[in-house]
């Protein structure tokens, strides 16, 4: 039996972390049309760009998307044949998410859908690669989104051009690959570093302890991340220990992912608990709905 149909943890998280994009966006987007802001804790919590909850739900859903991956890919690995035909099922997948979502682009700007089958393309050639090679990818992909936030700071401070980075073009194909690479709203540098962790976290399912690693090492990463956000001090050290999710810094992606891996372990714990729940059946049912849910969303709120 696949470990995806005992387990109803990963579809009750992706369908809470669903629930919680959608809420997000609908913030703001009734903000960016004009929507009043009275300010509050609410609407600071809720603060799409510079609230605690920004982006946490999208990357906790990136994190299970990469769970997804291992679950669907584990029982082809070993057999030659099996594999090939799971690679171009992932790329056609992949594919389709990526030229769905540029059109979707023009429905809900910012969707995450390019960015989301870009990473299933890169999970064709990941799934079979060992734990260390793919925790090394998704650690130079964070880096590197950092270090590329930091070169456009000293070269914007030293007076210098970065428009042919950072806008080379919509439509261009340049303009394509930096958009999903760089200058997109979920952009794989650093974004890859969740969904790296999500296939990773994914091939621990098995054992008795991965939850106790995923909630201690996300407790970790979010405590370290919290420490260094308050060591900066100039504009340079400022922007480099940000935990603003678009500066694209090492800090935010610690802090996301820490809260990420710890609400994973939490939510599939209650799941597991409460597995024969009517609540935890609905939310199963609602995670494997998920690309719908996330279509319907943005229909509801365009017209209606």
């Amino acid at each position: 039996m696949d470990l995806s149909s005992r387990r109803p943890g990963p579809d009750v998280v992706r369908a809470v972390a669903m629930a919680g994009v959608v809420m997000m966006n609908y913030h703001g987007y009734l903000i960016v049309r004009g929507g009043r802001r009275d300010g509050g804790a609410l609407d600071d919590l809720f603060d799409p760009w510079t609230g605690p909850l920004s982006t946490r739900f999208a990357a906790t859903f990136v994190l299970t998307a990469g769970v997804g991956v291992t679950l669907m890919t584990r029982s082809v690995i070993g057999d030659r044949e099996r594999t090939a035909s799971m690679r171009w099922r992932l790329v056609r997948r992949g594919l389709l998410l990526y030229a769905g979502g540029l059109l979707f682009d023009f429905v809900w700007p910012g969707t995450i859908l390019p960015f989301y089958g870009a990473m299933f393309v890169l999970a064709a050639v990941m799934f079979t690669l060992r734990i260390r090679w793919i925790v090394l990818i998704g650690t130079v992909a964070a880096t590197a989104g950092w270090l590329i936030r930091w070169w456009l700071f000293e070269r914007e401070r030293a007076g210098g051009s970065t428009v042919w980075l950072t806008d080379p073009g919509p439509r261009s194909p340049l303009g394509l690959l930096y958009d999903v690479a760089v200058n997109g709203t979920h952009p794989l540098l650093p974004w890859l570093a969740f969904f790296c962790a999500g296939i990773v976290l994914g091939r621990l399912l098995p054992y008795s302890w991965w939850r106790v690693a995923a909630v201690g090492a996300g407790f970790v990463l979010s405590t370290l991340a919290t420490i260094a956000t308050t060591a900066g001090s100039t504009d340079r050290s400022l922007l480099l220990l940000s935990d603003d999710p678009f500066d694209r810094g090492l800090v935010y992606v610690a802090s996301a992912l820490g809260t990420a891996l710890i609400a994973f372990g939490a939510i599939a714990w209650v799941a597991d608990r409460f597995e024969t729940s009517g609540t935890i059946d609905a939310l199963r049912r609602a995670g494997q709905m998920s690309l719908t849910i996330y279509l319907g969303h943005a229909l509801v709120f365009n017209l209606v």
